[in-house]
């Protein structure tokens, strides 16, 4: 640490929260690592992020997307400073404008408080991962041999790990005011934060709550994002979100119907579906993901309907359009999870093809040249056990 660093350190420390001061101090960052080495620069890192210079700000909170939490890994380093980011929510630095600090970072503007809730739930994001694997597979991103190639943790990653996953009651504790945020901004980033945080099994007793909250915001006169982003939270969690699925905005009731169990599987279904039959629709109603959310919003109504469906036969004649009309750019995210879905279990040569399962063979077959129906997918017919090309699939026929 320069003189320079160590004065505004210094400077800083006086004016941090108490919780906050005893993290900095209190912890042998020396022995933690981040993605770069060593932890040992990373309360300069913390204490930047509350500095009165916005470009000092931008730098901190790029080191902690870099280093702290580098590509949504985590570091034995990372809950310190998610605790420590915790603790200066409520920092009145927290309603100066964040400036982004990459290229990219172009996004409309928010206050540093909205930039440190997505970073906590970047970080809830992380520690979830793997927990859930029934969870894990409506996951737009999810695939089969990524599961299969998943290495064990070596000692480091597993006590990052855990003790990320220890801490989500303290973060949960910090988020949670900011729900009822007047900034809109930051009540979004706190919901991004809080999804992920509720879905661990310790927090259930906080959903009630959570969900009460949620609800005396839920108005008329709020706008489409912020009443999808709440639907969507009351269905992770696995509240009853029957009525919504009446609501007036396609986007509320599809948000409605993405949990895992709805009390309505029916209605909900029907909804998922409704929405698969015009996707540039339903991509159009988030230009910007929601919180928690990337790539098309379709990708995720598309998972969410296969894991609802009680059968293929369900959903067979809604994604068959699908099938023949995606793009060789979508491959994982549409035709692939489709196929998996067909073959639950993996393809069984000692039993016939169903109906259902010979028409989605055969969509695949006739789109192939156009599309890379069956190039495209090789690791995802491998996947369900399926010859892997066409030659095989037409055998099949």
């Amino acid at each position: 640490m320069t003189d320079d660093e160590s004065a505004r350190v210094t400077r800083i420390l006086n004016g941090l929260p108490a919780a906050a001061r005893q993290l900095l101090v209190g912890t042998d960052w020396e022995s933690l690592q981040h993605a770069y080495g060593s932890g040992e620069d990373i309360p300069v890192s913390l204490c930047s992020l509350v500095d009165e210079d916005p470009e000092v700000r931008s730098e901190a909170l790029a080191a902690l997307d870099m280093g702290v939490l580098h590509q949504g890994s985590l570091y034995t380093v990372t809950a310190p400073a998610a605790l420590f980011v915790a603790a200066i929510l409520d920092h009145p630095m927290g309603l100066a404008e964040h400036e982004g600090h990459f290229p990219w970072d172009d996004g409309p503007p928010r206050s540093l408080r909205a930039a440190l809730l997505v970073w906590l739930g970047q970080v809830a994001e992380s520690a979830a991962y793997g927990e859930d694997p029934v969870r894990a597979r409506t996951d737009w991103q999810w695939t089969p041999w990524h599961d299969e190639m998943r290495r064990e943790h070596d000692p480091a990653e597993f006590a990052a790990l855990r003790a990320c996953r220890d801490i989500r009651p303290t973060l949960y504790d910090a988020v949670e005011p900011f729900l009822s945020s007047p900034d809109p901004h930051v009540r979004e980033a706190a919901l991004g934060a809080a999804v992920p945080l509720l879905l661990a099994p310790g927090l259930a007793d906080r959903v009630p709550g959570a969900a009460t909250r949620l609800r005396a915001r839920l108005g008329p006169g709020d706008g489409r994002r912020e009443r999808a982003g709440v639907a969507r939270a009351l269905s992770l969690w696995g509240t009853d979100t029957s009525d919504l699925l009446a609501d007036s905005d396609p986007a509320v009731r599809v948000c409605a119907a993405l949990g895992p169990t709805p009390v309505d599987r029916p209605r909900a279904l029907a909804v998922l579906l409704e929405a698969l039959r015009d996707p540039r629709t339903t991509d159009g109603w988030f230009p910007e993901p929601l919180s928690g959310l990337d790539g098309w919003f379709r990708f995720t109504v598309l998972c969410s309907a296969l894991a609802l469906a009680d059968t293929f036969e369900e959903v067979a004649q809604a994604v068959l359009a699908i099938v023949a009309a995606g793009g060789a750019s979508v491959t994982d995210h549409e035709r692939g999870p489709i196929l998996l879905r067909a073959f639950a279990g993996g393809y069984d040569p000692t039993r016939p093809l169903t109906p259902a399962q010979r028409d989605l063979l055969r969509a695949f077959a006739d789109s192939d040249e156009a599309t890379g129906g069956i190039g495209g997918n090789v690791l995802w017919f491998r996947a369900a056990g399926l010859p892997e090309n066409r030659e095989g699939i037409a055998a099949l026929l």
